[in-house]
C-alpha cells in the first residue's frame, strides 16, 4: 500500500484527529455536494464503500443497505458506535474471496482510496469489484489529481495527502478502463479549501 503513515502524518491515524482535520478541511459540506452530485445513493439500495474511514458518508445518504470496509480497527469501531444501526463495517482489507460473502451490490464507493493504493492492489481492487457489482450498477471513485495549470495551493494540500499514488486523470481511467467499459469521469476544482478532484463513474 502506497501510503505514508510516518511523522506528523501518523496522528490521522487516530479517528478522532482524523475526523477533526476532515471536519476542517470543509468535509460536511464536501459530502452533501458528493451525495448530491454524484453518488446519489438512493432508499434500499445496497451500499459498498471500501476504506470508509469512520463511515461518516451515511450522514447524507438515505436508508441504504450499508457495508464499510476499512483496514483501520479504530476508524472502524468508531463507525460501528456512531453508526452501528445503520450498517455493517468490517475491519479488514477486501478482495474477491472476501465480498463473495457479502452478495453483490448496486453502488460501490472508493472515496480518496486509490491514491492510497500502487497499481497492482487497484487492479485488484477493480477484479473484485467487477464481481460485486449488480447488472447496471455504479462504482464512484473520488481522489486527488495533478493536472497541469492547478492552483498551486491545490497542488500543494493534494501533494501532503498519506496517499503517495497520486495519479493524473488519464492514469486513474485507464486503470479503470482495463476492467470496465463504461467509464466517465470529471475533473472538480473545490474552491472553498483548494483542491482537484478526479472523480469516475463506472458502470457494469
Amino acid at each position: 500500500m502506497a501510503q505514508d503513515t510516518s511523522g506528523i502524518l501518523a496522528i490521522l491515524s487516530n479517528p478522532t484527529v482524523y475526523d477533526f482535520a476532515q471536519t476542517l478541511m470543509g468535509a460536511r459540506r464536501n459530502r452533501v455536494w458528493m451525495q448530491r452530485e454524484f453518488i446519489k445513493a438512493r432508499p434500499g439500495e445496497r451500499v459498498l464503500d471500501v476504506g470508509c474511514g469512520t463511515a461518516d458518508i451515511l450522514s447524507v445518504m438515505p436508508d441504504v443497505q450499508y457495508l464499510g470496509f476499512d483496514i483501520s480497527e479504530p476508524y472502524i469501531e468508531k463507525a460501528r458506535n456512531r453508526w452501528g444501526e445503520r450498517g455493517q463495517f468490517q475491519a479488514s482489507l477486501l478482495d474477491k474471496a472476501a465480498l463473495a460473502k457479502f452478495g453483490t451490490f448496486d453502488l460501490i464507493l472508493a472515496t480518496g482510496l486509490l491514491h492510497h493504493l500502487d497499481d497492482p492492489e487497484v487492479d485488484e481492487l477493480f477484479d473484485a469489484f467487477a464481481s460485486g457489482l449488480k447488472p447496471g450498477g455504479r462504482i464512484i471513485t473520488v481522489d486527488g489529481t495533478f493536472v497541469p495549470g492547478q492552483n498551486p495551493l491545490a497542488r500543494f494540500i493534494v501533494g501532503q495527502d498519506r496517499g503517495k499514488s497520486i495519479r493524473s486523470p488519464e492514469g486513474y481511467t485507464e486503470l479503470a478502463r482495463r476492467h470496465f467499459g463504461d467509464v466517465t469521469g470529471w475533473l472538480k476544482e473545490r474552491a472553498w479549501i483548494p483542491y482537484t478532484y478526479w472523480i469516475m463513474q463506472i458502470r457494469s
